[in-house]
């Protein structure tokens, strides 16, 4: 005969497959997928070439982020400016250089203050992939504890949570996006002993994390909904186990593949809003850069230099698109209807 004790236990050993079954499975799964595998290498190659930024920039002895309209450079033995003269319309003016294909310095060319397109492509890699990463932390933190909190305690605190993430929802993600930003950026933000200003890469961060936070938390409270009135939950409650028990070996194991899924798929969406945001001016702030930025730097030489508008554009889309090819897969992975490949 069945005890309550062994319905209760049953939950935790569904959601651990006794050990590391179900977690050593959906790996399995993982790495037989050649898309996964692809796609986690073009992420590793992005992070590696971006962690690697100052090693870059230390090497040609250039400031990325200091203008350099008088700058020389040697091409084929021939020492040439940064900054050329004009050959389009009346001659006025002056473009900067374009692509040289060479590692050594202005690889991509320079962008209209002489600077360094290939440093700054991996400085901005460097703020764009941080922001990116911690506003997805940050969202599923706030996500797992609202969606919990509501789905299992119910009732009245239930309902209010369920509000605000319903008047959260109702604003279009990108005009809640700009009117924080707006707001944010023209006064500093005060926590206690700490100070937050206009600059400070914890703002876009900060707001990107909390945009998404309805679009994770809902689905995590349905599922929480829904393992309440399992078998093993209520026998739980019904022998009088503690709250902080039930939740720690009966939900969260059973939550968390479902906040697994939205990691790459966040990282995604972070990665394009802040871009959007930075070129906006309402992200990342000078003197820091990142891919967005570097697109509106370019904007003005799209049919001169259009490298310097390209080469960020085109490593958000190899990001975002490896982004959600893993995050298709590590959903297939977790799924227990899917067959082992």
């Amino acid at each position: 005969m069945t005890t309550g004790a062994e319905i209760a236990g049953g939950g935790h050993a569904a959601a651990t497959g006794g050990g590391r079954g179900p977690w050593a499975t959906a790996f399995r799964r993982l790495r037989r997928n050649k898309s996964a595998v692809i796609s986690t290498l073009i992420l590793l190659i992005v992070a590696l070439l971006c962690a690697m930024a100052p090693v870059y920039s230390g090497w040609l002895g250039a400031d990325p982020f200091r203008s350099n309209l008088s700058g020389m450079i040697v091409i084929d033995g021939e020492t040439v400016p940064v900054m050329q003269p004009s050959t389009t319309g009346l001659g006025l003016g002056v473009t900067p250089i374009g692509p040289t294909w060479d590692p050594g310095g202005y690889f991509l060319g320079a962008d209209n203050q002489g600077r360094d397109v290939t440093a700054r492509l991996l400085y901005g890699g460097r703020n764009s992939l941080l922001i990116a990463g911690a506003s997805t932390a940050i969202c599923l933190v706030l996500a797992a504890i609202i969606g919990v909190v509501a789905g299992f305690t119910g009732g009245i605190t239930d309902m209010v949570l369920s509000r605000i993430l319903d008047v959260l929802w109702a604003f279009p993600v990108y005009l809640l996006a700009i009117s924080l930003s707006i707001v944010l950026l023209n006064s500093s933000i005060v926590i206690g002993p700490f100070t937050l200003t206009a600059g400070s890469l914890l703002l876009p961060i900060f707001i990107i994390g909390v945009i998404y936070v309805p679009y994770v938390a809902r689905p995590i409270r349905g599922k929480v909904l829904a393992l309440r009135e399992s078998e093993f939950v209520l026998a739980a409650v019904g022998l009088g186990l503690p709250t902080h028990r039930i939740l720690a070996r009966d939900i969260l194991p059973n939550v968390m593949p479902t906040l697994i899924v939205f990691i790459p798929i966040l990282l995604a969406l972070s990665i394009v809003t802040e871009s959007a945001l930075s070129f906006l001016s309402i992200g990342v702030q000078p003197p820091d850069a990142s891919w967005g930025t570097i697109i509106q730097d370019g904007q003005t030489l799209l049919y001169a230099r259009p490298m310097v508008a390209l080469a960020p554009g085109l490593a958000i889309v190899v990001t975002v698109l490896a982004l959600n090819v893993l995050g298709d897969a590590v959903r297939d992975a977790l799924d227990p209807r899917s067959k082992v490949r």
